[in-house]
């Protein structure tokens, strides 16, 4: 499965009470739909996961992906701090017809599982054994700004091996991590599906294709010859597929340093940022992959100030009300997340007066 572009980390929009707003979440993963976005990730950091039970975290999941246009790549952050938890998880993924899941790394007993230095097998295992079992293709997720660990490039370098194994979102906000990351996994290579024009194309995308286009359709030549005339649609065209090859695809998570990431290696970005700020992330990806460097850095320097403050520093409430300004529901996160104070409302409303979309 191709892993390039610009992927949302989507919020979970919560009732004033905490409550699931689903209905909003059906909104926002309808309107990201219409955008040129990659695909979504759904229940990752930014989705407030780990506020959830898991029975709320399979009803966010189910709702998305119903609400998600079909050539969208779909992916599912499902990391628990047990690989059994994780590895259900992911089966519930897979029933729901999502195309990966994103598996962060555990951290809750970091003394055991983050060595600083040795052969890190817990994490070796962790990584292994869900991939192992896992029906759906994993990429890994270092996320130290919330697991105060990063995962170490040796040890992605090895879980790259794994055949169900296809990349990692790497969210240190380091783009000579990135190259460390691309050149240690240089190594592997695949071979995909993809569209004619280079776009993804994943199991479910195919599953949905018409298998039987054998239709009451008449077509114009044929009215003369005694077929009564139909008021259907034409039976939709075949999707037409050729293959490429790919390498370990690594995502950035950081927006602020998104053009130097992309330089460095980065096939892609799953971004906090592109939540409230979709089309002006695209941009930077866009410009970048037409090869027009300067004008991938000055998008670059449009969302840099207000991703780094907006996203990175004032995190998911800050991101929450940025979705508000820009037509996505964000509302309130959930306790013991608090909203922006007024003071902080006025400063994101300045950062984002020139990102509107």
């Amino acid at each position: 499965m191709l892993l390039e572009g610009i992927f949302p980390a989507i919020t979970t929009p919560f009732y004033p009470d905490g409550t699931l707003y689903l209905r909003k979440l059906e909104h926002n993963v309808a309107r990201y739909s219409r955008t040129q976005l990659a695909g979504m990730v759904v229940l990752g950091s930014t989705g407030e996961a780990v506020m959830l039970s898991q029975e709320e975290q399979r009803e966010v999941l189910g709702i998305a992906i119903a609400a998600a246009a079909p050539d969208k790549v779909m992916l599912a952050g499902i990391g628990q701090e047990s690989v059994r938890q994780t590895v259900a998880m992911a089966e519930s993924a897979a029933a729901l017809r999502y195309d990966a899941v994103l598996v962060r790394t555990p951290h809750f007993y970091r003394n055991q599982l983050h060595r600083a230095d040795g052969p890190q097998m817990e994490m070796l295992t962790y990584f292994r054994t869900v991939a192992d079992h896992s029906p759906l293709p994993v990429v890994l997720y270092s996320v130290p700004p919330f697991t105060l660990y990063d995962l170490p490039v040796e040890v992605i370098a090895e879980l790259a091996q794994h055949p169900n194994i296809l990349g990692i979102k790497d969210s240190s906000g380091k783009p000579e991590r990135i190259a460390a990351i691309v050149k240690a996994t240089a190594f592997y290579k695949r071979t995909v599906t993809v569209t004619t024009t280079f776009g993804a194309v994943t199991a479910r995308m195919a599953q949905m294709q018409p298998q039987n286009t054998t239709q009451t359709f008449v077509t114009a030549e044929a009215l003369g010859q005694g077929h009564a005339a139909l008021a259907v649609a034409p039976p939709p065209a075949a999707l037409k597929t050729r293959q490429k090859d790919v390498g370990f695809a690594v995502l950035t998570g950081g927006g602020g340093t998104l053009h130097a990431a992309l330089d460095a290696g980065a096939s892609g970005a799953v971004l906090a940022f592109a939540s409230c700020a979709p089309q002006c992330c695209y941009e930077v990806w866009t410009a970048w992959k037409e090869g027009d460097a300067g004008l991938a850095e000055e998008k670059q320097q449009r969302i840099r100030g207000a991703s780094t403050r907006v996203g990175a520093q004032m995190g998911i409430p800050g991101l929450k009300f940025a979705c508000d300004l820009n037509g996505y529901y964000g509302g309130r996160p959930r306790l013991p997340l608090l909203p922006l104070t007024a003071d902080q409302q006025q400063e994101v409303t300045r950062l984002m007066a020139d990102i509107r979309y």
